[in-house]
């Protein structure tokens, strides 16, 4: 190989970086072809990163970028120095070879096509870390069967913002186009995983999320079971509520103790996570709910431990547990709990348990329903102090890092769709929260043509559609208003043009019009703004910037609505009643104003914003994941298929103090108070991880968990725990 190509590269890796490369000594074997020599040499820059040097990640970046680029001009046939080949060419392409769904080419002509080619801009490919273009390259840009590079970063974005756009007003879907271009390219925000994986493709659909709520009965628990595997292989991540079904020893068809209540469920789950994959690249991901007052919730709480009876165990399913201010007050109090089987409770009560809340803190019809049944001498129960349920979810959660928690009173107390339905549990990463039914099964009969029918009433089957503002550079180029109104549009465009497998989650998708507007990059922002993690001026910040970001989702919902129409059970909502806003406490003129007109207006989604943990999409835009403090300023990234040297963005001399305070050292009781006055804002919830060590005293984790509930978080997710010694770990000595 030419030693001027060499330097070319070089030159071009490290222009405008302020790396100093005359004392790089690498020598790349002369008989490489250029292709392989940008590999080796990504490889060698990698070898420089650390905490003083972290703009090593782009010189590495860069060399992959001119690996991809060589392949991809080699597999299409044009000249490797234009960097980006003709963009119809590859839709034309892809679209025969069945990787590109037909539609692009049926809804945009070639002059429209060219015209956003013009659009595409290769500079932006410059923004990615290595680790960013590293994810992009190998698991979501579109390649041919034989997994040969075909499309680009630029293009990848470019594809996803036509299919997002496909059906919108010819007049001006060009400049749709251009504006979620301009969101994706400059890592602005990022869509979910689905969605970016998936968009303008022939398979796989585009929602995150789904929850599902099985109801007592072998007809329901098996459809549910067959629902879930649909799901699962095309690559959802699923919550399901199985409080309704009966426990170990409740009757069946009268006879006493013969049902063995939903442990063997969950096992045949577990099972169905293992067994049927999501599209080849993982096992499926599916959380379990129970409620805290089942009779089963202690055989619950122990299925992912690695001791006892492995019949009684499920460790590739995650647990959730379903949590009423009652309880919380009884464990502070040290007060006794009941347990009771939710069919007998039917059957003897007239009533379900769980269909009720408590619409006060303190007080509501949960607790007497709940007191009812204490008092209720036909009925079954046990007790138990509350503090050993409690002291079981600890020990589960530094085990295993779950359960995690649904504090369901808090979460039905602010839903906004509480006019139409119930909330009882959240999805597989703790952020959606909305309504939920069970789907009935009512009758078989053969039709006129000897064909069997089934006959249901479709449940609500929860959907949530996710794509997230990166904060570290969105809030600092200060484009939020700008980006916002295009973003919102996006996702609910998901919601008419995504092809999901069940009719149910169809259904309920254009019932409520569910989005999950959320963001990553938390403490980037802080450490760019030089804001200490443990301060109250970044709880302040927490609360005005997740204020505004709510203010204008809710904004470009509202005009979306005056475009296109409400979602269908608008009328009686906390939208329409305008409870939503006086419950937030949104009294300045603006939000009066917003509110007037969302009254008058409608609303486009029924749910709009949640916060996920979105580590992937986060490594890809270069940022930290989701708003959690980093794990360490310099570390390794490691998966099964890589091992990558990792900073934190932007990490210097300015930034350095900031992260240092990282995930295991930051006093987690402020990790709470931010989450705390952002939750106040989001009308779902917010994917927050504890970040313990493992020495933690069970006093300490308990008084997180009761300052969580009482501050009004309306969930968590794992308690992450480590092994290691902690570094200035002050806060949890306390």
């Amino acid at each position: 190989m030419m030693k001027e190509n060499i330097t070319d590269l070089i030159r071009f890796a490290t222009k405008d970086l302020q790396i100093n490369v005359a004392e790089w000594n690498v020598m790349v074997p002369n008989e490489f072809t250029m292709e392989k020599a940008a590999d080796y040499l990504a490889k060698k820059a990698l070898e420089n990163i650390d905490e003083a040097n972290s703009n090593w990640t782009f010189v590495a970046a860069r060399f992959l970028l001119q690996s991809l680029y060589h392949q991809a001009a080699k597999n299409r046939g044009y000249d490797v120095s234009i960097k980006y080949g003709n963009f119809y060419h590859l839709i034309e392409t892809l679209t025969q070879m069945g990787i590109y769904t037909p539609i692009l080419m049926e809804k945009y002509s070639k002059e429209e096509v060219n015209f956003l080619a013009e659009k595409i801009d290769p500079n932006h490919d410059l923004m990615f870390t290595y680790l960013g273009i590293y994810t992009l390259a190998n698991r979501y840009l579109a390649t041919n069967h034989q997994k040969h590079v075909f499309e680009l970063p630029q293009e990848r974005w470019m594809v996803i913002a036509m299919h997002l756009m496909q059906d919108e007003d010819p007049t001006r879907r060009l400049d749709l186009v251009e504006e979620a271009y301009w969101a994706l390219s400059n890592l602005y925000m990022t869509v979910a995983t689905p969605t970016l994986a998936n968009a303008g493709k022939t398979y796989g659909q585009l929602s995150s999320c789904f929850i599902d709520t099985v109801d007592d009965s072998l007809q329901s628990i098996y459809d549910s079971n067959t629902d879930i595997a649909k799901l699962s292989k095309n690559g959802g991540g699923i919550g399901v509520y199985m409080g309704k079904i009966r426990a170990r020893g409740s009757s069946i068809k009268g006879f006493k103790g013969m049902s063995s209540g939903v442990v063997p469920w969950i096992k045949q789950l577990n099972n169905t996570a293992v067994s049927v994959d999501q599209l080849g690249t993982r096992k499926g991901a599916i959380a379990v709910y129970l409620d805290v007052w089942h009779m089963d919730i202690e055989s619950f709480l122990d299925l992912k431990l690695n001791n006892g009876d492995d019949r009684m165990r499920a460790h590739d399913i995650f647990t959730g547990v379903c949590l009423p201010d009652l309880f919380m007050e009884q464990v502070e109090a040290r007060g006794d709990w009941y347990l009771f089987d939710p069919h007998e409770v039917r059957e003897v009560m007239g009533f379900s348990l769980e269909d009720f809340y408590d619409k006060e803190k303190g007080s509501g019809s949960w607790r007497e329903k709940y007191v009812e049944c204490v008092g209720e001498s036909r009925l079954s129960k046990k007790k138990v102090p509350a503090i050993e349920i409690m002291k079981r979810i600890m020990k589960s959660q530094l085990e295993s890092g779950t359960p995690f928690m649904f504090y369901r009173d808090e979460v039905n107390r602010h839903n906004s769709n509480n006019h139409n339905g119930m909330i009882y549990c959240s999805n597989l990463c703790t952020e959606i929260t909305q309504n939920q039914s069970p789907t009935e099964f009512l009758e078989e009969h053969t039709d006129e043509s000897g064909y069997l029918v089934k006959k249901y009433k479709p449940g609500d089957y929860v959907v949530c559609n996710l794509s997230s503002i990166n904060l570290g550079k969105a809030v600092t180029d200060e484009v939020l208003e700008r980006l916002i109104k295009i973003q919102v549009r996006m996702l609910d465009n998901v919601i008419d043009i995504n092809t999901l497998p069940i009719m149910q989650t169809q259904l309920t998708n254009q019932k409520y019009r569910a989005i999950g507007l959320g963001t990553f990059g938390w403490h980037h922002l802080l450490a760019k703004k030089n804001i200490p993690w443990e301060s109250g001026e970044a709880v302040q910040l927490a609360d005005n910037l997740y204020e505004k970001i709510a203010y204008l989702t809710i904004k470009s919902s509202m005009e979306l609505s005056v475009e296109k129409g409400s979602y269908p059970v608008f009328s009686g909502s906390k939208w329409s009643t305008g409870d939503y806003f006086n419950e937030k406490g949104y009294t300045s003129t603006e939000w009066q104003e917003l509110k007037t007109l969302v009254m008058k207006n409608g609303m486009r989604n029924g749910y709009l914003m949640a916060v996920a943990p979105n580590s992937t999409t986060a490594m890809i835009a270069g940022s930290t994941a989701s708003i959690d403090p980093v794990f360490k300023p310099f570390y390794h990234e490691e998966k099964k298929d890589f091992k990558i040297p990792t900073t934190a963005p932007e990490l210097d001399h300015h930034t350095y103090n900031i992260y240092r305070r990282s995930a295991y050292i930051v006093d987690q009781r402020f990790s709470v108070k931010q989450n705390a006055v952002r939750q106040k804002h989001i009308d779902q919830s917010i994917s927050f991880n504890f970040y313990v060590p493992n020495t933690i005293r069970a006093s300490v984790l308990l008084q997180l968990h009761l300052q969580a509930w009482k501050e009004g978080l309306k969930t968590t997710y794992y308690v992450r725990s480590t092994s290691n010694d902690v570094e200035e770990c002050e806060w949890c000595q306390s």
